[in-house]
């Protein structure tokens, strides 16, 4: 297979370096979709195509006045989407910075971030303070983030629990998890219309599976009323975890192994109200 392979290669005129420089393409691509997934960039990036084959059909069929037009209106448009668009090209550049090449890196990422949420859902449930902490698998959440305060910040068990804290002005909403950032708290969900939930959940486990039906997000929930810890994943909310249950539940959601513990139900069926 190998020396098919090298024939082909030699047969065609295409060098090992020729398929590096492919590949590495690939990867620049594949990281940008990534990074621009759920945001409002993909919209911008529709109208730039549509742009741009307007351009080819105005040379194509000799439209001249709007060849015109487009020839000195597109390099005006990429110096201000440059200008408009330059924060966000500095969160690609340092998320391409942070991209782990290698599996045991991002697991150890995945883990450390499993850790400071455990911990700190376990800390709000000593004290009864409500809490919401999303994080973020393969569907982006840049529409929800743009809806709280934006932090960017790196992720610890001391960030979260103060950002719950009663006292502060960012503790009602949810938190939303990038990696092994803090993206944004104070953000508003999406609350579920699924009319078979109880209509004893209280609107943070409502919202977080509503989040959790449009997208894959996992995300944890401390009630307010009881301290009681739930874990929400594609719509089903399982209650009553404790740290331990906590942590393997999320190990296994963020595609770490392990097993679904036996603590915990899915709703609905709570016996009483929480928030």
């Amino acid at each position: 297979m190998a020396d098919r392979a090298l024939g082909f290669l030699s047969a065609s005129g295409v060098g090992w370096m020729d398929v590096l420089d492919i590949l590495l393409v690939a990867f620049i691509i594949y990281e940008l979709l990534r990074f621009v997934r759920g945001t409002h960039a993909v919209q911008i990036a529709v109208g730039v195509l549509v742009l741009a084959l307007l351009y080819w059909v105005s040379t194509l069929f000799n439209l001249q006045t709007v060849n015109w037009l487009l020839r000195n209106f597109l390099p005006v448009l990429m110096f201000g989407i440059i200008v408009i668009f330059q924060s966000e090209f500095r969160k690609a550049l340092a998320h391409l910075g942070r991209t782990p090449f290698f599996g045991t890196a991002a697991k150890h990422q995945k883990e450390e971030v499993v850790d400071e949420v455990v911990l700190a859902a376990t800390t709000l449930s000593s004290q009864r303070t409500g809490a919401i902490m999303a994080v973020e698998r393969e569907i982006g959440l840049r529409s929800y983030i743009e809806t709280g305060i934006t932090l960017d910040a790196e992720l610890t068990y001391d960030l979260l629990v103060n950002v719950f804290h009663p006292a502060t002005p960012l503790h009602d909403g949810a938190v939303i998890i990038q990696g092994n950032r803090v993206a944004a708290a104070a953000c508003f969900l999406p609350l579920t219309v699924n009319p078979v939930l109880s209509r004893t959940l209280g609107s943070r486990h409502r919202a977080a599976i509503g989040l959790s039906e449009d997208t894959d997000t996992v995300a944890v929930v401390v009630s307010e009323e009881t301290g009681a810890i739930s874990l929400v994943e594609a719509g089903q909310i399982r209650r009553g975890l404790d740290g331990p249950a906590l942590r393997r539940a999320l190990l296994l959601a963020l595609g770490l192994g392990g097993s679904r513990p036996a603590e915990g139900k899915s709703a609905p069926a709570p016996t009483g109200g929480d928030s």
